[in-house]
């Protein structure tokens, strides 16, 4: 009660009239409700975007771009305030000035990670947080699963943009599945392991992404039409000796010999159009004078 009575927060029961209604179509909606910010973003058309903890600065990049986009066509940006992927989902909404949710897994008198204090201070200013847990609520393992059920039961569609083959962002969109929630996915390398999850998830049905556009279509019905934003693409412009280049190099470690052997250019000529890659987010270097593709 304590709690309470400070400043933006609230309770709110499962029969109060601004419980949101798509929470209660799941399975297990949770009887109350604890929230720090705007509780009325609840009840807006939300996409979630969830991944990796431990992302490639691509992934990271994709999630506050499609997050950005998504928020200017009137979406509220919904996420679990982790590391990675969901912190940069959430950072995305907020720098074009939209909404964003952010679901713990603790009591919303503590954040965790701790790190994350001042972005969650912004997401109480403008958007909202959410937990099902009381103050005091400690970070638990058990606890974060639990809390996915909440960030797929609020939202319309879910984005899983980076996932390993086993990780709880794949426990999130499966439970988006079973509620019945548009899942998509953003695809990647077979060569690698943060794109895994992903590929899986479109194995079993859920919608490949390659442009914002993609999700929009499935929830036209939800979002705002704006012919002056340009949908976010996984491709940029590059000239023809910079992408035949690119495309010799892998998702693992690839070295400037093998790039020499594969593309019969000179060394000088491959490190310097493998300098403008890398300045460009293309490549990242890796041990032993090797570039590793990140995009």
């Amino acid at each position: 009660m304590s709690w309470v009575e400070q400043k933006n927060n609230a309770v709110i029961t499962f029969n109060d009239a601004n419980y949101p209604a798509q929470l209660k179509e799941i399975a297990d909606p949770p009887p109350l409700l604890f929230v720090r910010g705007n509780a009325d973003l609840l009840s807006h058309p939300q996409i979630a975007i969830v991944g990796s903890r431990n992302p490639s600065s691509l992934g990271e990049e994709t999630a506050f771009n499609f997050a950005k986009t998504l928020s200017r066509h009137g979406f509220v940006i919904t996420s679990g305030l982790a590391l990675g992927i969901d912190a940069a989902s959430h950072r995305g909404a907020l720098n074009t000035k939209g909404y964003t949710v952010a679901v713990t897994g603790t009591g919303l008198d503590r954040v965790y990670p701790a790190r994350h204090k001042d972005l969650a201070t912004e997401i109480v200013n403008t958007g909202v947080m959410v937990s099902e847990f009381p103050p005091g609520t400690t970070a638990k393992a058990n606890h974060f699963p639990r809390r996915n059920r909440i960030i797929s039961g609020l939202c319309q569609g879910l984005l899983v943009v980076e996932a390993a083959k086993q990780s709880g962002s794949l426990i999130t969109a499966r439970m988006a599945l079973e509620q019945n929630r548009e899942v998509f996915a953003i695809p990647g390398s077979i060569h690698n392991p943060l794109a895994r999850g992903c590929n899986a998830l479109i194995r079993q049905g859920a919608k490949l992404v390659e442009t914002t556009q993609d999700i929009l279509e499935e929830l036209n019905q939800y979002y705002q039409q704006d012919d002056n934003i340009t949908p976010i693409t996984m491709e940029s412009i590059l000239d023809l000796e910079q992408q035949t280049l690119l495309n010799h190099v892998m998702f693992s470690p690839t070295s400037i010999d093998k790039l020499v052997e594969n593309t019969g250019e000179s060394v000088e000529v491959i490190s310097s159009m493998l300098l403008i890659l890398e300045l460009q987010g293309y490549l990242e270097a890796t041990a032993g004078g090797c570039y590793m593709r990140v995009k």
